[in-house]
């Protein structure tokens, strides 16, 4: 299988999972002007799991060293595959509360709220199972990109003031599906090998995790997104007859998005062996910084609002400080 081998590479695809998760939402705004978020999120998890598909059948089964896919998943533990799917059904919970509340409240808020809790303690919970890199600047990081997260939220507060119209409902959302996002890569981890060249029996290597792992997404949407079809957290019901009637291009949409996702989440996880969990986590989860950016530039959320320019500008710079504080902590 292809092995990252240094850590300047997995920085590197750690900033392509950070442009990934930061601009796959934008499938779901182009979306959601004929199609709701409920039948997009179908075509998103099927997006998700054909590229974990693609990844396994070929950079997960190339080169001299690990263990190709089908070997892999072959002589894999029955406690580890549960570990990886039950990973894959607490990210679906969360990214669907997620996806809910870009829909109330927005990319440059659902993505700095919810993302940035998920950042903070999802970095805390890796590092504590396995701590690589340099705990003085991986935390001081955390705390100026927390800081870029607090000066979202008061832009955001100024521009809700103007408008008269505070979605709470969308915050809520966003915090608690955070809280959840956080928790998903820890037992998408801990089912993974921990010498990527020579690995370990009965543990998954990367490309069979995120397959396991969109797997359990997949599964669980038939539970969670059912639900959420007939209970939306707004707008009215929608049925399995209204899915099958989309257009090419709606689902087409969708899909793109998981793949877009499905490409993030699988280069962050190759570059865990070489940078760590928890920085290949946290550099990822600057997605933040990106989907504000399309937020703020091109969807322009928050037009016309004032006071929260020089906000957001010192949003930022804090963001960029922080990511390079997590950088630095693994040198």
């Amino acid at each position: 299988m292809y092995i990252v081998n240094s850590y300047f590479l997995a920085v590197v695809l750690c900033f392509v999972t950070m442009l990934c998760w930061g601009s796959w939402a934008n499938t779901q705004k182009l979306a959601q002007k004929s199609w709701r978020f409920e039948l997009f999120y179908w075509d998103y998890v099927i997006g998700i799991l054909l590229m974990s598909v693609l990844f396994s059948f070929t950079l997960g089964s190339t080169g001299e060293l690990g263990r190709g896919f089908l070997e892999d998943i072959s002589q894999a533990e029955m406690s580890n595959i549960g570990s990886a799917l039950l990973g894959g059904i607490i990210f679906n919970a969360a990214n669907i509360l997620i996806a809910a509340a870009i829909a109330i409240a927005g990319m440059s808020v659902a993505f700095p709220v919810g993302i940035g809790i998920a950042l903070v303690l999802g970095v805390l919970v890796n590092y504590m199972a396995n701590p690589q890199g340099n705990a003085m600047w991986l935390f001081a990081g955390v705390i100026v990109i927390t800081l870029a997260i607090v000066l979202d939220a008061v832009a955001y507060k100024k521009k809700s003031a103007q408008s008269q119209k505070v979605p709470t409902k969308g915050i809520v959302l966003s915090v608690v599906g955070g809280v959840m996002m956080a928790l998903f890569y820890r037992f998408v981890a801990s089912s993974m090998v921990t010498n990527f060249e020579t690995p370990e029996a009965g543990l998954l290597t990367p490309y069979t995790a995120v397959f396991i792992f969109s797997v359990g997404i997949l599964i669980s949407n038939f539970v969670f997104n059912t639900i959420l079809m007939k209970k939306p957290f707004e707008g009215t019901p929608v049925t399995y007859s209204q899915y099958f009637a989309g257009s090419l291009k709606e689902h087409f949409t969708g899909i793109l998005g998981g793949m877009i996702w499905c490409v993030g989440m699988t280069f962050s996880i190759i570059a865990a062996g070489k940078a760590g969990f928890a920085i290949s986590y946290g550099l990822g989860q600057g997605a933040t910084l990106v989907a504000a950016l399309w937020g703020v530039f091109i969807w322009k959320e928050f037009k016309g609002s004032k006071g929260t320019t020089g906000l957001l500008a010192t949003m930022f710079i804090l963001f960029f400080v922080g990511i390079g504080m997590l950088i630095y902590a693994g040198l």
